[in-house]
């Protein structure tokens, strides 16, 4: 008898490269490259605006985003969004749109970005595990126990586990981490969805007021309004922030449908997500707090505690799958100027396999396995020595915002379209450029004044709640 076996032929692309990744791939790289821990604390920046200021700026910068994200879907490829030559990278976008001369500022501010986030990753583990330790304290203990502990152990944990996860070859490689991030991410969105609701449901209305936090008597001083105002501005905007992975994300997409389509769908149905989340959370949990919202809404709950911690172990897991999506983009810069700085270096490109048994292997280079361990572990060190690095990533960020968000993209789809200079659709997406730099500028005073206050209490190597 003869037994047929039927082999599944790999279609191989235009570059000689095998792509897997489809909508639904890409959809949740978006999902887990925007909604990350920073949804908890939306809470309080819209307590900063207002029932009228808050929802507005949520939904605006949603749409922006989603706005800019179409028109760079359109750049992966060059001169013909569909038959084009590819571009991996962001910065290859900007190459071939732009000229070299736009290179360098687009590589600073991207990879910055990409790091600072890694660092604010590893704090911000560190104090999601140091408040399942609190949780639990005064849940045996009582609510008047001292449950005080030091986040360096659970930063140095974490730095660990990246290691081992930093050797997966690609973005490609970390698919299955980035389902999981993102699952992670609807679980404690749905969590602190779920208490603040109910606290709405307790007290039987909604907290909050037109404006915001009041200036005076009860409220805050006219400047620490006016500088939480725009940080909360910041905050929202930089939320929803992924354009300066969307071209590597793009990169894992198989064709057809042609990959500017297949990401276009996965940037509606990402930002769409990202959207239903940060407008759920920020205003039912400022409904539930009001002006009193805390910084992370989850730490506003004791009880009850099961539920706290698994939240917060959500947010831990969510953030060891994200930190992945953001630094494998820096690892593939770095080591593809090294490998064609050193083509005949064995240190670069002789792989190497360790056997799991069933006809699989690890494979590694010596460059991946060094280098990329040492990144993390500097990264790792940087954390616990500037433990109050959340504020300088958020003016990184804020710095960031206006070039890699808005006036890359734009002025990358404008070179492409060829639009005619002058024309309405011209005059609009410069006008957007414009209100986009204003609001990255004010963004950053709010954002280097908090820093300010934060550099008078900083303690070196200690991560405090």
């Amino acid at each position: 008898m003869d037994v047929e076996v039927e082999r599944k032929e790999v279609a191989v692309d235009d570059d000689g490269r095998v792509r897997t990744g489809t909508v639904w791939t890409a959809t949740t790289h978006a999902i887990t490259a925007v909604i990350g821990s920073g949804v908890l604390a939306l809470p309080w920046s819209v307590a900063q605006m207002g029932w009228v200021l808050g929802p507005i700026a949520l939904v605006v910068c949603a749409y922006i985003t989603y706005y800019t994200a179409v028109l760079l879907c359109d750049c992966y490829r060059t001169p013909d969004p569909v038959h084009g030559k590819r571009n991996y990278t962001y910065m290859d976008v900007v190459r071939s749109c732009l000229g070299p001369r736009d290179v360098v500022v687009c590589g600073i501010a991207q990879y910055a970005i990409l790091w600072g986030a890694m660092v604010g990753y590893t704090i911000t583990t560190a104090t999601s595990i140091m408040s399942v330790v609190r949780t639990n304290c005064h849940h045996y203990k009582g609510p008047d126990a001292t449950c005080g502990s030091s986040g360096t152990m659970y930063m140095v944990l974490f730095g660990l586990a990246e290691v081992v996860l930093s050797q997966c070859p690609s973005l490609e490689g970390v698919t299955l981490i980035s389902v999981v991030a993102a699952v992670m991410s609807f679980t404690y969105s749905f969590v602190g969805l779920f208490l603040s609701a109910a606290k709405v449901a307790s007290h039987g209305a909604a907290h909050g007021t037109l404006l915001g936090v009041r200036v005076g008597a009860g409220g805050v001083t006219a400047s620490t309004k006016a500088w939480h105002f725009l940080q909360a501005l910041g905050n929202i905007a930089f939320a929803y922030t992924y354009s300066m992975l969307l071209i590597e994300i793009q990169d894992t997409v198989k064709s057809p449908p042609s990959e500017n389509v297949t990401m276009k769908r996965a940037s509606l149905y990402g930002i769409g997500v990202t959207t239903v989340f940060y407008v759920s959370i920020g205003c039912v949990g400022y409904a539930a707090f009001g002006n009193a919202a805390p910084g992370n809404v989850l730490t506003g709950f004791l009880e009850p505690f099961w539920l706290v911690d698994i939240a917060n172990v959500a947010v831990v897991i969510h953030l060891v799958g994200a930190y992945q999506v953001y630094a494998q983009p820096v690892f593939a810069c770095y080591e593809k100027w090294l490998a064609s700085r050193w083509p005949e270096s064995a240190f670069f490109h002789r792989e190497y396999a360790v056997p799991l048994g069933g006809g699989r292997a690890v494979r590694f280079t010596l460059c991946k396995l060094v280098l990329r361990t040492a990144f993390v572990a500097v990264t790792t060190v940087v954390s616990l020595v500037l433990p109050f690095f959340n504020a300088v990533l958020g003016l990184l960020g804020a710095v960031a915002f206006w070039p890699l968000t808005v006036y890359f993209p734009v002025t990358m789809y404008m070179a492409q379209a060829k639009v005619q200079r002058g024309s309405r659709k011209w005059v609009a997406l410069q006008a957007l450029n414009v209100g986009a730099l204003v609001v990255s500028l004010l963004a950053a005073v709010g954002s280097v004044a908090d820093m300010a206050q934060r550099l008078r209490h900083v303690t070196i190597f200690q991560t405090q709640l």
